[in-house]
């Protein structure tokens, strides 16, 4: 088997990898076969640092059987008859990704998609989420820091990697700022992480509504924290995963007493957003900053003020509550957004270290024998010029 690691096409450019150098070179000797990649100037590593690791580098990849990438590839760059692994975002019929899908079937690719690798239990097997987790959190602080000044704080992306950023926040001293964190998984807890780091301390939800602190602190929810049944019956997890529209929303008290939010919780549209539009216009809302990690753009979105996705380039906007549009940010009257949907990139070389050693050791071995593996055929959008049998409910998405 021969594997082409693709260059990045989308704009706004991505420099992440699937494979480092290192783990080319690993692949190479643990596994029979042959890795070649396309040349590029813009990765976080440099084609250099492949050949040091004896990888080939080339401008042609229509000799490899395999070609993996990280964003969507543009479809004039898309080779018939190959089998592809991307980030396709086709899975929930995003519109702007249609035409890409449309293109994979004429040329009779076989896509598999890495948000759909999954086990026998249905998590996620390979993901960037714990660095957007990491990165988000990290950016809410220094938006935070832009709109008050009251502390410096660099960029994530100005840092050779985490290690080096992380030095940085020993001399840091953080005002007594609350910050309220949602979700439990790897996005959520990637941003913990760095909260802990950053010295700022955790206290529980009751805690951080009831009490008053001298030193900065955070609270993490979960959804029984946020959400609550609207006929008054006990929360149950799993009953709210599959009835979420029988919900109603009881963060307001968070809203009274947070400076900042960071959103890092998986949202389905038929549940509760976390507040209103209405919610923001009152005297009480107190939050100055949000960090959407989930970057669900508004109307269908847990947070109404997530009107689109920023970049790294220009990574917040001010939202108007009382206009209900996107304005300058850090005014006294805005509520500042950071809503960057690409914010592992932001920290490319670590999350492409962590993302390649999950290929390694979850999807290489079943990629040697995807006719029979189960995890690669859950996660096959399309072959052969048909939708693959999981993905059959995008017909009409494609049609």
């Amino acid at each position: 088997m021969k594997i082409g690691i693709i260059r990045e096409g989308k704009n706004p450019p991505d420099n992440r990898v699937p494979l480092t150098p290192e783990q080319c070179a690993v692949i190479k000797y643990s596994f029979p076969v042959e890795i070649v990649v396309q040349t590029s100037p813009s990765r976080c590593f440099t084609d250099e640092e492949y050949r040091k690791s004896g990888v080939t580098i080339t401008d042609e990849l229509t000799e490899c059987d395999v070609l993996l990438g990280v964003k969507e590839v543009p479809i004039p760059s898309l080779i018939p008859l190959k089998t592809y692994f991307f980030f396709s975002h086709t899975i929930k019929k995003q519109p702007y990704n249609r035409d890409l899908l449309r293109a994979v079937l004429a040329k009779k690719i076989r896509l598999i998609d890495y948000e759909v690798l999954t086990n026998n239990k249905k998590a996620r097997l390979i993901a960037f989420g714990k660095f957007a987790g990491m990165v988000g959190a990290h950016n809410a602080l220094w938006t935070y820091a832009q709109r008050t000044k009251a502390f410096p704080l660099g960029r994530m992306k100005d840092a050779k990697d985490y290690a080096t950023i992380k030095e940085t926040y020993k001399n840091i001293d953080f005002p007594s700022i609350k910050i309220v964190l949602t979700g439990g998984g790897r996005v959520a807890n990637g941003a913990a992480q760095v909260l802990e780091d950053m010295g700022i301390q955790k206290v529980k939800p009751a805690d951080f509504l009831n009490k008053s602190y001298k030193h900065a602190v955070f609270t993490q929810l979960d959804c029984d924290d946020y959400a609550e049944r609207i006929d008054g019956t006990p929360f149950k997890m799993q009953h709210f995963f599959k009835n979420p529209q029988l919900y109603q929303s009881k963060f307001e008290s968070y809203t009274k007493v947070s400076d900042i939010m960071i959103n890092g919780i998986f949202w389905d549209k038929k549940a509760p957003a976390f507040f209103t539009k209405d919610d923001m216009k009152k005297d009480d809302f107190n939050i100055k900053v949000i960090a959407d990690i989930t970057c669900d753009i508004a109307p269908e979105s847990s947070i109404p003020s997530t009107l689109y996705a920023t970049t790294i380039a220009k990574p917040v906007f001010g939202y108007d509550p009382h206009q209900e549009k996107a304005v300058s940010p850090y005014q006294p009257h805005t509520i500042d957004v950071m809503s960057i949907d690409n914010l592992p990139n932001e920290l490319s070389r670590d999350a492409s270290q962590s993302f390649g050693e999950q290929f390694i050791q979850h999807i290489m071995p079943e990629l040697l024998d995807f006719r029979t593996s189960n995890i690669i055929q859950r996660a096959t959008i399309a072959e052969n010029g048909y939708l693959g049998k999981h993905f059959e409910y995008l017909t009409d998405y494609v049609s």
